[in-house]
């Protein structure tokens, strides 16, 4: 699906893109090894960032045994558990200061399989943005995925669409890509989100800069190892943060601006 309406992206001939893949870890330690060497069969000119919240399994130095042996990697350890959306905003930082051009994000559980990482850059020749969408043509859910968890699913981005005026289907997924010159244009400090919302808003805000976005079928998959980490009173703050940004935005409330910096914790 394409946000039509928008300004078209660039599609000249360019040289080679810089992408950088991000991934938040908590708790991953099962998973991040063979997730990093499933990245770079499918990406295998990317560089990979991990930003790590302290994980008190261990992850943090798997990550950093990686970066060690693997100079595409870096690794940003932050002192706790900051949330998702933070981590997100560290990594959109690190990919402006950094000069990449494109970045790709996905969760450190496998429920976003890497084999879908080609579909999502080949949509970035006409978009800024491009989701891994469960909910277009060809896209669904593998494993048990409870009613709870579909209601809870459907209920937001139904919720988002409605309020934030945004076009595409599965708007809180996590698996993106994203045209870092468009993330450029943003004010990053502006961004309300820390949990479960921040995907919502940030699709919101890329909209708003005017950005171009697009959707590609994927399946999503259970976790592998390890227990989810949404809770209730993080759904509660996403209803409420996005109900604000859909008043800001019917009462002329929104700018965009130049991001500041929200790099925080020590890099390697």
């Amino acid at each position: 699906m394409i946000d039509s309406h928008r300004t078209p992206a660039s599609t000249s001939p360019s040289a080679p893109k810089r992408l950088l893949v991000s991934l938040a870890t908590y708790n991953e330690v099962d998973n991040l090894v063979p997730l990093a060497e499933a990245i770079r069969q499918y990406a295998p000119q990317a560089s990979l960032l991990i930003i790590d919240d302290n994980s008190p399994d261990g992850t943090g130095k798997v990550a950093d045994a990686l970066r060690a042996s693997q100079p595409h990697i870096h690794v940003i350890h932050r002192p706790k558990k900051l949330g998702l959306g933070t981590a997100t905003l560290a990594a959109m930082q690190f990919a402006i200061e950094n000069g990449f051009d494109y970045l790709l994000n996905l969760d450190a559980d496998f429920s976003h399989p890497p084999r879908f990482i080609p579909s999502l850059l080949a949509g970035m020749s006409e978009n800024d943005i491009m989701i891994g969408s469960r909910y277009v043509a060809g896209g669904g859910v593998e494993g048990e995925f409870g009613l709870k968890r579909k209601l809870m699913s459907a209920g937001i981005n139904w919720y988002a669409r409605i309020l934030l005026g945004l076009q595409s289907k599965d708007n809180s997924g996590a698996f993106r890509c994203y045209r870092v010159s468009t993330l450029a244009q943003l004010d990053l400090g502006l961004v309300r989100s820390r949990g479960y919302s921040f995907m919502e808003e940030i699709l919101f805000w890329c909209r708003q800069a005017g950005g171009r976005i697009g959707e590609t079928p994927i399946l999503f998959e259970n976790r592998r190892s390890g227990v989810s980490k949404i809770n209730k009173l993080e759904v509660v703050a996403a209803l409420r943060i996005i109900l604000q940004l859909g008043l800001d935005r019917c009462l002329g409330r929104v700018r965009v601006r130049n991001s500041a910096s929200l790099l925080s914790g020590s890099q390697s």
